[in-house]
C-alpha cells in the first residue's frame, strides 16, 4: 500500500499527463518527426510539477528537510510553493496564461538555486552532488524561461531573445557537467548524476553511462557554442525521455517499501522535468538559423 502522499503523487502525474496530451492531441499529430516530442515539452514539464505539489504538503517533516532556518514563518513556505505549483502545472497542461505561469516559474526555480543551491555548493565545494542539484534547477529555471522567451518575443522581442539565451547558456553549462560526470563515475544512474547506482538488472551499466555522458557532453558543447542548438536540446530532451520511460519508470515500478517509492518518484519526475525544460529550449529555438535572428 502506498501513503497518501505517495499515492497523490502518482495520481497527480497521471492525470496530468492524461489531459496534456489530450489538450495537444492535434498538435502531436500534426508534427513530423523530432516535433512531435518537442510538441510534449510543456507536458513533460507540468506534469512533474504536479507529481512534487503533494509532497510539499507533508508540514513539519518537509520544512525540517528543505526550508533553510534562516527563512521567516517557515512552515508557511512548502504549502506556498506547492499550491504555486499546482497552479503552474494546471497553466501549463491546458496553455491558458502560459507566458505569466512560465515567467513567475522560472523566478521561483532561480529563487531556489540563489536561496538554497549556491550556498550549499560553496559550503561543500568538493561535494560533486551539490553542484548536481545546483545546475539540475537552473535547468529547470532555464525551461521556464525559455518557454517565457517564446511567448514573449511578439510583444517583447529584446527581452524574449535574452531569456531564450539564458535558457541555452544553463542548459548547456548542466549538460557538460553532467556529462563529465558520467565519465567519471560510470557506476551512478545515468541523468541527473545523483546519488543512486545503476541496478544491477540493468546489463552492461557502465556502457549506457559512458552514452549518456557522450550525448550530453556533445550536446552541452553545441549549445554553448549554438552549433545546431535545436537538434542538441532536442536530444537532450529524447535522452532524459527514454532514461525516464526504461529505467527510472522500471525502478519506481519495481520499488518496495515508501522509502524505495518516495526515491523512484522523485528519479522518475526530476528526470522528465529535465527532458522537458531541454524540449521547451527547442520548441523556443528558431528551425533555420540562417533565416532568424540567433539566440
Amino acid at each position: 500500500m502506498l501513503s497518501s502522499t505517495n499515492f497523490w503523487m502518482c495520481v497527480a502525474g497521471l492525470i496530468y499527463l492524461a489531459v496534456g496530451v489530450f489538450v495537444i492531441r492535434k498538435e502531436i499529430s500534426a508534427a513530423r518527426g523530432w516535433e512531435k516530442l518537442i510538441s510534449l515539452g510543456c507536458v513533460f514539464f507540468a506534469v512533474p510539477l504536479a507529481v512534487f505539489a503533494p509532497e510539499h504538503f507533508r508540514g513539519p517533516e518537509f520544512v525540517k528537510e528543505s526550508v533553510p532556518s534562516w527563512m521567516p514563518v517557515r512552515w508557511f513556505w512548502p504549502y506556498f510553493v506547492g499550491c504555486a505549483l499546482v497552479v503552474a502545472a494546471t497553466s501549463l497542461t491546458l496553455r491558458k496564461f502560459v507566458r505569466l505561469s512560465s515567467t513567475l516559474l522560472a523566478l521561483m526555480f532561480s529563487l531556489f538555486v540563489c536561496m538554497i543551491y549556491v550556498p550549499s555548493a560553496l559550503e561543500n565545494p568538493t561535494e560533486r552532488f551539490a553542484w548536481s542539484l545546483l545546475l539540475r534547477d537552473l535547468s529547470f529555471a532555464a525551461g521556464a524561461w525559455s518557454l517565457a522567451g517564446l511567448y514573449s518575443r511578439a510583444s517583447s522581442p529584446q527581452q524574449s531573445k535574452w531569456m531564450i539565451l539564458f535558457g541555452r547558456i544553463a542548459i548547456a553549462i548542466a549538460a557538460i557537467f553532467f556529462g563529465v560526470e558520467h565519465f567519471l563515475h560510470p557506476n551512478s544512474a545515468p541523468g541527473i548524476p545523483l546519488p543512486m547506482m545503476t541496478p544491477t538488472w540493468v546489463p552492461f551499466p557502465s556502457l549506457w553511462a559512458y552514452l549518456a555522458g557522450a550525448i550530453l557532453l556533445a550536446a552541452g558543447i553545441a549549445l554553448a557554442l549554438n552549433k545546431k542548438p535545436r537538434i542538441a536540446a532536442t536530444s537532450i530532451g529524447a535522452l532524459m525521455t527514454a532514461l525516464t520511460v526504461f529505467l527510472y519508470l522500471p525502478i519506481l515500478i519495481l520499488a518496495r517499501g515508501e522509502s524505495e517509492v518516495i526515491v523512484g518518484l522523485n528519479y522518475v519526475a526530476d528526470t522528465l522535468l529535465y527532458a522537458g525544460a531541454a524540449l521547451l529550449l527547442a520548441g523556443a529555438l528558431p528551425r533555420d538559423p540562417d533565416r532568424s535572428e540567433k539566440m
